[in-house]
C-alpha cells in the first residue's frame, strides 16, 4: 500500500462517464411485500420467486410469491449475546436441485461460530440433515464483531466474512486495539485481524462439496500447508465486514467493513476512525488493526502510554504475544472507499452521522428487464453501497477496469414513492439490513427498521422500474365528509398527475349504485338522502392507465368532535407512574359527555400506547389497520358502516381456510356478505400486510378488544417501569349512536406524551458535536465532542412539571459547566450544572440540578461552557426532567 499514490489519483468529479441518460426517479416503484419480521438480517431470492431470510434469533422464514404469505421453514438454537445469533445464511446455487442451504449460527454449547448445512425439502428444513463443515472458536469474555455475510462466487466457492471479535472500547479510546498487557486479549485485534493463523477478522473461501465436508481452492491467501496460516483465508485484515457481495459478473468481493469511532485524528495513536468499502480483486491484506482508509496506527505501549514508530503498511509485522500466527504479513491494499463519521471532500454524497458501511450487489443490465421490471441500462456495472447506521443507499459506478468511476445517488423514489404505509406521502428505509437483485432486474432489500432491537416496522420490500405507459395517480380531496342531510361535499382531483405528460379525464361516481356524479376535476355534490355512501374518483389517461380513489360520506349524522381534557400534548409521563387523563365529547345528535357520562363512556375507547425507541407494543395488524381505512368503515365492538370487528372474529375464527377468503375480499372488494354496502378493494396493501390485518381481527374476544385499551370517558393508564420508554400516545374514539337508519360515526381525538428521560441524539438542533455510536450509552448512540459554546435544543417542554435536570455524560479529561436556558443560547438562564473530568470518554456520570418552579413551557437549551484549549471532547447520552 503506497500512500502517497493516493495523492496523485485525479479527484472523482474530474472523471468523465459516458453513460445513458439518467432515469428519472418517478419511474421506480417500491412495493411492501411482508412486515414485521424480527430483526431479520439475510436473504436471498430464487428464479421461481420465493424469498428466504433469516432472523438473528434462529429461524429461517420463506416468502412464498403465490399467497404473499411468510411461512417459518425452521430453526436453530442459537445464543444472541455480544451480537451473536444466526449470523449468515445462503442457499446452495443449485438449491432447486438439492435443497442445501448454509447457516452460520452462534451455539450456546460452542464458543465460536458453526458452519452448516440442512437440507430444505417443501419449505421445510430437515435437523437431520445438518452437517457442520466449519467451527472456529471465539472469545465470549467480552463483545463484539462476528460479521457472518456468506455469499456464493460464479465458480461455486462459498465466501464467508468474520469479525475480529475484539471490544471496540476501552483503554484503546476508538483508535487500534492492539493492547498486549496479560490478560487483555479481548482489547487485541492482533489476535485475530492481524493473525494469520486465526479465521477471525476475514473474509474466508472454501468449496463446499455433496458430502457435507468442503475442499481450499487456489488463489486464497495461504497454500495450505504453510506454517502458521489457515488457508481457508481468502483476504485478512478486517475489523467487522458485516455486508459483502460478490460481483457475478468478475468474481470480485465487494465488502463493506466497519471502522472505529475515533473522530479525529491523534498524534500518539493515528488516524480517526474510517468505515471502508474494499474492492478484493484477489487474495490480500486489507490492514486492521494496523492501518485504517489510507493512514497507519502508530505502535502503542498501553502499560508505558507511549507512543512508537507508525506501523509500515508495506510490510506490517505482528509482534503481540497474542499472534500465533505469522509475523510478517503481506502488505496492505487500498480500501475503495472510505468515509469517517464527518463530512469528507473526497466522498460528499456520504454526508456524515453514523457508520455501518454495507456493500451490496453490482447490477448488470439484461434486455429481458423491460419486460419483467428490471432496472434500467443507466445503472449497469455500478455497486450499490449503502449504510446501515445513517442510513444511506449510493450507486458506485465502476469503470471498464474496475475502477471508481463516481459516486450516484440511488434514487428519490424511496421517499417519494407513493401508497406507502404510514400514509405519509413519504417512503422512508430505516436500517438497510441485506439487498440482492432478483433474475428479474428488480431490487429486493430487507429493512431492519427504526432501532437496534426488535421493530415492528421492520419490511422487505421491492424496487422496480416501470417501463412504457405510466398509470396516472389518483389524490382525492373531500370536505364535509359527514354531516346532516342535505349535505354538501366538495371535491377536488388537485394534486392528481401523469408522469407521462398525457392529458387527464375524471369521473366521480357514488356507491352503491355506480351513480356519475361528474366529470370535471372539482366538484361540488349535493346529498340528499341519508345514508352512507362512498366516493369514487377514477382518473383516466387515454392509453389504458386508470387511476382510483375513494372516500367514504355519511350524509344524515354529524360526526362528533372528542377531545381530551387531560393530558396536554407534550405532557411527562414518568415510567411506574399512572396517567390520569379526561376525554371530552359533543354530538349534535346525542348530546355532551358532561350530561351523558355513563352512556358516552360505553362508547368511548381511549388506548394507549408505550414506545420505545420508536417501538410500539400495538400488534403489526393494528397498526396497519390504523394506517389504512378500515376505522372509516369498522369499530371493534359496534357495527357502523361495516360488521364490528369482534363479530367478523366470533363468525370465522378458528374456521378452515377462513383466513384465504377473508384476505381476499379485503384485496379485492366485496359486497352483500354482510350487507348490500360493498366493501372496496384495498390492492395498496400487500397480502402479507393483509393477512397480518385479519390476524389481528381474528384474536379479538370479547372484553379483550387489543392492549392498552379501556372503555370509558376517563381514567388511569400504568407507565410502564422502564426508563427506555420515550414516548405515549393516548387515542380517543367515541362511536356515536347514529340517527334513525344512518349508521354511527366515529370521532377521534389523540395527545402524544413524552417521556422525562430524552435521548440526547433526539435533540431538537445540535450544533457543534456530533451524534456517533457509543456500546455503552443507551440506545447505543451518544453526542460527542461537546466543546467551548456547543448547544442542543430540546424544544417545548413542560417546565412547570420538573423539578430538576439529570444529564448522563462523560469526559475523559475536560471539566466544565452546562446552562440551561430558555429559548435560545441566550435565553432566560433557568439552572446550571458543573462537570468534572470523568476520566473516560465512556466512563458515565450522572448530575443533577435543581430548577425553579412555576416556568412556563419552552424550548431548552443545554449550552455547554468548556476551557477553550480543553483537549478531550465531551459525551452527552441523554437529558432527564424529573418529576416534583
Amino acid at each position: 500500500m503506497k500512500l502517497s499514490l493516493l495523492c496523485l489519483l485525479p479527484a472523482l468529479s474530474g472523471i468523465c462517464y459516458a453513460a445513458p441518460e439518467a432515469p428519472p426517479d418517478y419511474r421506480f416503484k417500491v412495493e411492501v411485500l411482508a412486515q414485521g419480521m424480527v430483526q431479520p438480517m439475510h436473504l436471498t431470492r430464487l428464479d421461481d420467486g420465493r424469498i428466504f431470510f433469516s432472523e438473528i434469533a434462529g429461524k429461517i422464514k420463506v416468502l412464498l410469491p403465490a399467497t404473499g404469505k411468510v411461512e417459518e421453514v425452521g430453526s436453530i438454537e442459537v445464543t444472541t449475546a455480544n451480537e451473536n445469533g444466526l449470523l449468515g445464511m445462503a442457499l446452495d446455487p443449485a438449491f432447486l436441485q438439492n435443497g442445501w442451504i448454509y447457516l452460520l449460527h452462534s451455539p450456546k454449547d460452542y464458543p465460536g461460530q458453526i458452519l452448516s448445512r440442512y437440507t430444505i425439502t417443501n419449505n421445510k428444513m430437515d435437523p437431520a440433515t445438518g452437517r457442520d463443515l466449519l467451527k472456529w472458536e471465539e472469545q465470549r469474555l467480552e463483545c463484539c464483531h462476528h460479521a457472518g455475510t456468506m455469499r456464493f462466487g460464479p465458480d461455486g466457492c462459498l465466501f464467508i466474512s468474520t469479525g475480529d471479535n475484539t471490544h471496540p472500547f476501552g483503554d484503546s479510546d476508538s483508535y487500534a486495539p492492539i493492547d498486549e498487557r496479560p490478560g487483555r486479549e479481548p482489547w487485541d485485534a492482533q489476535k485475530s485481524s492481524g493473525n494469520t493463523n486465526d479465521l477471525r477478522g476475514k473474509i474466508l473461501r472454501i468449496r463446499p462439496t455433496p458430502e457435507g465436508s468442503y475442499t481450499v481452492p487456489e488463489g486464497n491467501l495461504f497454500k495450505p500447508g504453510t506454517p502458521l496460516t489457515k488457508p481457508e483465508i481468502y483476504a485478512m485484515g478486517f475489523r467487522n465486514p458485516w455486508r459483502f457481495n460478490v460481483d457475478a459478473a468478475t468474481g470480485y468481493v465487494y465488502t463493506g467493513d466497519v471502522g472505529p469511532d475515533a473522530g479525529g485524528p491523534s498524534e500518539q495513536r493515528g488516524p480517526r476512525g474510517y468505515d471502508t468499502v474494499n474492492q478484493v480483486r484477489h487474495a490480500g491484506n486489507y490492514g486492521w488493526p494496523y492501518v485504517r482508509g489510507t493512514e497507519a496506527y502508530r505502535e502503542f505501549d498501553f502499560a508505558a502510554k507511549a507512543a512508537g514508530p507508525i506501523f509500515d503498511p508495506m510490510k506490517p509485522v505482528n509482534t503481540s504475544p497474542n499472534n500465533k500466527g505469522a509475523r510478517e504479513l503481506p502488505p496492505v491494499q487500498d480500501p475503495l472507499i472510505w468515509y469517517p463519521s464527518g463530512a469528507t471532500e473526497k466522498f460528499p454524497l456520504l454526508g456524515s452521522g453514523g457508520r455501518t458501511a454495507c456493500a451490496g450487489p453490482v447490477f448488470h443490465f439484461a434486455e429481458k428487464f423491460r419486460e419483467t421490471g428490471g432496472f434500467p441500462e443507466f445503472y449497469d456495472n455500478c455497486l450499490i453501497i449503502y449504510d446501515w447506521q445513517r442510513p444511506f443507499q449510493n450507486w458506485a459506478r465502476l469503470g471498464k477496469d474496475g475502477k471508481l468511476a463516481e459516486l450516484l445517488p440511488f434514487t428519490s423514489a424511496l421517499r417519494l414513492a407513493q401508497g406507502n404505509p404510514d400514509g405519509s406521502g413519504r417512503f422512508q428505509i430505516k436500517r438497510p439490513v441485506d439487498m440482492t437483485f432478483g433474475s428479474d432486474g428488480a431490487l429486493y432489500l430487507l429493512d431492519y427498521g427504526e432501532t437496534w432491537g426488535v421493530n415492528p416496522d421492520s419490511q422487505l420490500i421491492r424496487i422496480s422500474y416501470q417501463w412504457g405507459n405510466l398509470v396516472p395517480m389518483a389524490k382525492l380531496a373531500a370536505k364535509n365528509r359527514a354531516g346532516r342531510e342535505p349535505l354538501t361535499v366538495q371535491l377536488s382531483s388537485a394534486g392528481s398527475s401523469d408522469r407521462d405528460g398525457d392529458a387527464l379525464s375524471y369521473e366521480w361516481r357514488l356507491h352503491p349504485g355506480e351513480k356519475v356524479l361528474g366529470t370535471t376535476p372539482e366538484l361540488e355534490a349535493v346529498l340528499t338522502a341519508p345514508g352512507s355512501y362512498t366516493i369514487e374518483l377514477r382518473v383516466n389517461d387515454g392509453k389504458g392507465g386508470l387511476a382510483m380513489a375513494t372516500v367514504p360520506v355519511t350524509v344524515g349524522n354529524a360526526p362528533p368532535a372528542v377531545s381530551f381534557d387531560s393530558p396536554r400534548e407534550g405532557d411527562f409521563f414518568t415510567p411506574g407512574k399512572p396517567v390520569a387523563w379526561q376525554v371530552r365529547v359533543k354530538d349534535e345528535e346525542d348530546g355532551e359527555s358532561t350530561a351523558h357520562a355513563d352512556a358516552f363512556g360505553a362508547r368511548t375507547l381511549v388506548s394507549t400506547s408505550w414506545l420505545k425507541d420508536g417501538v410500539t407494543d400495538i400488534p403489526p395488524g393494528l397498526a396497519l389497520m390504523k394506517h389504512s381505512d378500515c376505522f372509516n368503515c369498522h369499530a371493534v365492538e359496534q357495527k357502523i358502516v361495516g360488521p364490528a370487528l369482534l363479530d367478523i372474529a366470533n363468525k370465522y375464527r378458528n374456521q378452515p381456510g377462513a383466513e384465504e377468503v377473508s384476505v381476499g375480499r379485503v384485496q379485492r372488494g366485496s359486497a352483500n356478505v354482510w350487507s348490500p354496502i360493498p366493501m372496496l378493494p384495498h390492492a395498496q396493501h400487500s397480502l402479507d400486510e393483509i393477512h397480518q390485518m385479519v390476524r389481528y381481527i381474528y384474536s379479538l374476544e370479547p372484553g379483550k378488544s387489543g392492549p392498552g385499551l379501556t372503555r370509558a370517558l376517563s381514567g388511569n393508564s400504568a407507565a410502564p417501569d422502564d426508563p427506555e420508554i420515550s414516548k405515549a400516545v393516548l387515542e380517543a374514539s367515541f362511536t356515536d349512536a347514529g340517527r334513525d337508519t344512518v349508521p354511527a360515526i366515529v370521532g377521534q381525538a389523540s395527545v402524544t406524551l413524552r417521556g422525562r428521560r430524552i435521548e440526547a441524539e433526539l435533540a431538537g438542533a445540535i450544533t457543534g458535536p456530533e451524534v456517533k455510536d457509543f456500546g455503552s450509552a443507551s440506545g447505543k448512540k451518544a453526542v460527542s465532542g461537546f466543546r467551548d459554546r456547543n448547544h442542543l435544543t430540546f424544544p417545548h417542554l413542560p417546565l412547570a412539571q420538573a423539578a430538576a435536570i439529570t444529564c448522563r455524560l462523560a469526559s475523559a479529561s475536560t471539566a466544565g459547566k452546562i446552562e440551561f436556558r430558555a429559548g435560545s443560547p441566550d435565553g432566560e438562564l433557568l439552572t446550571t450544572l458543573d462537570f468534572p473530568a470523568t476520566g473516560a470518554g465512556n466512563k458515565w456520570a450522572e448530575l443533577r440540578a435543581p430548577l425553579p418552579p412555576g416556568k412556563p413551557t419552552a424550548d431548552v437549551v443545554l449550552v455547554f461552557l468548556c476551557p477553550p484549549n480543553a483537549e478531550g471532547p465531551v459525551n452527552l447520552d441523554w437529558v432527564k426532567f424529573e418529576a416534583p
